[in-house]
């Protein structure tokens, strides 16, 4: 992803999505963080809108760079922070309840955290075109999705206060297969199991291609889904028991 991110009109749509919905966010909350920790942004616009307010940021990346960070992992910071975002890491991860755990962990009280991924839904017509191409022997093409009850769920779950979870859809058109896929693999949405199916084979290629064809519209596209789920949530206190 950060070799096809380096060439000229690379698609980052997704990744744009999520950080002008974390800003909006961050504005209609009127929070306003002094120290924030950004998980995800490999396009670094989150750190530096929030940079130029004043904001001490740090901006790490689960994959890429000399030190990458582990979510799964408690956080090595020295300090907590008033802001957590993170964009298009958590589906990935293997023990999501316990990454939720770490990054409570890392807030400060009255902290804020935003994590954005994608979720249930997504890839609708390409999981379609994978089973028509698989025929008898489905192979995993994708790693497991969290839809909108099971985020509220892991948000309680996991100690966070006045929890949100929604979720919002991008519909994108598409002239051929190679296209979705090349979109897909420059944004590092591509499969992401430690045991990932086997790659099409000539005939199960041209059956995917077919598949495609047969889902073109009037305009000769065919358009796929993106199912983008946010949850936030905040680390508050706990209230001393009543006796």
């Amino acid at each position: 992803m950060a070799k096809l991110q380096a060439m000229p009109d690379a698609p980052r749509y997704i990744l744009d999505d999520m950080v002008e919905d974390s800003l909006e966010r961050l504005s209609f909350l009127r929070h306003e963080p002094a120290r924030a920790l950004i998980i995800g942004d490999w396009s670094g616009a989150l750190a530096a809108q929030l940079r130029s307010t004043g904001c001490t940021v740090i901006n790490v990346d689960p994959a890429l760079g000399a030190d990458p960070l582990n979510e799964e992992a408690p956080y090595a910071f020295a300090e907590p922070f008033d802001f957590i975002a993170s964009l298009g890491t958590l589906d990935t991860v293997n023990d999501l309840p316990g990454a939720l755990v770490h990054l409570r962990r890392a807030l400060a009280n009255g902290g804020l955290m935003i994590a954005s991924f994608m979720g249930a839904g997504s890839l609708q017509t390409l999981r379609a075109i994978m089973l028509e191409a698989d025929a008898e022997r489905p192979s995993p093409r994708i790693h497991p999705q969290v839809d909108v009850r099971a985020g509220g769920q892991l948000l309680q779950r996991c100690g966070f206060a006045d929890p949100v979870i929604d979720s919002h859809a991008l519909q994108v058109r598409f002239r051929s297969l190679s296209g979705l896929l090349a979109d897909i693999r420059a944004q590092g949405l591509g499969n992401a199991l430690a045991n990932p199916g086997a790659p099409l084979a000539r005939k199960a290629l041209a059956r995917a291609m077919e598949a495609f064809d047969a889902r073109r519209e009037a305009d000769g596209k065919v358009t796929e889904r993106f199912e983008i789920l946010t949850l936030s949530g905040w680390a508050k206190p706990l209230r001393p028991p009543k006796f």
